[in-house]
C-alpha cells in the first residue's frame, strides 16, 4: 500500500511540474478568458496575460534580454530586425508546431519574412489591414491618407505618431516606401517627404490618438470625422452609426501579421507551443476572431466567424482593394531610429 502511494504521489509531483504557467505577451482580444479557460482546462498549464502593442514589446523584451515571457505577439515586420540587433528571441522547433493547422501560403511568408541566419522565428496567428475609417456622410472625399489634409476636414481628424502614418502617406504621395527599405539614403528621403507634408498637415489634426477606446469615442462624438486606424474599428463602429465605417484607401490598405515568438529567456517553451497549436484550432480560432475582430492565420478559421462581420470584410475590401493591398516586409536593422526622429521632429513642429 505504501509503495502504491509513494507512486501516486510521485506521478502527481511529475504532472505538477509538466503543467506550466504560460506568461503571454499580446494585444487585447488575442487571449480572451474563454479560451484561456478551455487551454487551461485541457492542458492543465495555466495563462497569465500581458496586454501590449509592437512598441512596448520590443522595449520590454529589450529590457530584459528576451526575458520575463514565454510567449509573445509581435507584428510580423518586428522580428528579424531586433533579432538581428538585439537577439531577444529564440528560433522555432517548427517540428512541435502543427503546420496543417495554418493557411499555408501565410505560413510560408512569415517563415520566410523571420527568418534569421538561417533560424525561423515566428509563425503567423491574426492578420488584418490599417487604413481609413471614415464618417462618410460628413468627409465622403476622403478616400486616401493625404485626404486627411483636405481643408473641408480641418481640425476634424486624427491618426497616431507612428511607423503606418509614415508608410501610408508616402504611399498615398506616389512613393514606395517599402521598396526603398533595402537603402537607407533612399528611405531617408521619402521620410523627409512625409515628414514635412504631416508637418503642413497639423493644423487639420484634433488629435493624434493613442488608443482605440480613445480613437472610437471621437468617431462617434463627431469631433473626428476621418482618421487612420484599423479595419476592425470602423467595423465596429459601424454596428453603431451605419455612415461611420472602415475604408480601403485608393493608394492601398497596410496588411499586418501578428505573429508568435519565443523570447530568449522564456521557460516554459512547451506551453507556449501547446498554446499556438491549441489557439490555431479552426474552431478556437473562430473564437479569437470574435473577440479581437480580425481574422487568423487558421485554416478554415472563418468558417465559424459571424456573417455579419463577414458582410462587412467583403463591403470594404471588394477584389481590387484586397489586391492593393501593400504588406508589411520585414523592417531592417536602423530604420526603426530613423522613423522615430521623424516622428519626434513632427511632434515638436509648431
Amino acid at each position: 500500500m505504501k509503495t502504491i502511494l509513494t507512486t501516486v504521489a510521485a506521478l502527481a509531483l511529475c504532472s505538477a511540474a509538466q503543467a506550466d504557467t504560460l506568461r503571454l505577451l499580446t494585444w487585447g482580444g488575442y487571449a480572451p478568458e474563454n479560451v484561456i479557460e478551455m487551454f487551461e482546462a485541457e492542458t492543465g498549464h495555466t495563462v497569465e496575460v500581458t496586454k501590449s502593442n509592437n512598441e512596448e514589446m520590443i522595449a520590454k523584451l529589450r529590457a530584459t534580454n528576451g526575458g520575463g515571457f514565454d510567449l509573445a505577439q509581435p507584428s510580423q515586420d518586428r522580428i528579424a530586425g531586433p533579432q538581428a540587433e538585439f537577439g531577444i528571441y529564440k528560433p522555432l522547433d517548427m517540428s512541435k508546431i502543427d503546420a496543417s493547422l495554418f493557411i499555408p501560403s501565410m505560413l510560408e511568408a512569415t517563415k520566410g519574412n523571420t527568418t534569421v541566419d538561417g533560424e525561423i522565428f515566428a509563425v503567423p496567428h491574426v492578420w488584418g489591414t490599417s487604413g481609413l475609417v471614415v464618417n462618410t456622410a460628413m468627409a465622403a472625399d476622403v478616400k486616401d491618407y493625404t485626404d486627411l489634409c483636405n481643408a473641408d476636414v480641418a481640425g476634424k481628424v486624427s491618426y497616431r505618431l507612428k511607423r503606418p502614418t509614415l508608410i501610408g502617406f508616402a504611399y498615398a504621395m506616389g512613393l514606395d516606401p517599402f521598396a526603398a527599405y533595402g537603402d537607407e539614403a533612399a528611405y531617408k528621403e521619402i521620410l523627409d517627404q512625409v515628414e514635412a507634408k504631416l508637418v503642413e498637415c497639423k493644423p487639420n489634426v484634433k488629435t493624434y490618438w493613442d488608443g482605440g477606446d480613445e480613437l472610437k469615442n471621437l468617431l462617434r462624438s463627431g469631433e473626428v470625422v476621418a482618421s487612420m486606424a484599423w479595419d476592425t474599428g470602423g467595423w465596429q463602429l459601424n454596428d453603431d452609426n451605419k455612415d461611420i465605417t472602415f475604408v480601403a484607401p485608393t493608394s492601398g490598405a497596410l496588411g499586418w501579421i501578428d505573429t508568435f515568438v519565443l523570447p530568449a529567456r522564456g521557460r516554459a517553451d512547451d506551453a507556449a507551443y501547446a498554446w499556438i497549436n491549441f489557439v490555431m484550432k479552426p474552431e478556437i480560432a473562430a473564437m479569437i476572431t470574435a473577440s479581437a475582430g480580425n481574422f487568423t492565420a487558421s485554416q478554415g478559421g472563418d468558417e465559424g466567424v459571424d456573417d455579419a462581420l463577414k458582410a462587412k470584410y467583403q463591403a470594404s475590401f471588394p477584389q481590387e482593394a484586397i489586391d492593393n493591398i501593400k504588406w508589411y516586409p520585414t523592417v531592417p536593422a536602423g530604420l526603426e531610429a530613423l522613423e522615430g526622429a521623424a516622428l519626434d521632429r513632427i511632434n515638436a513642429a509648431n
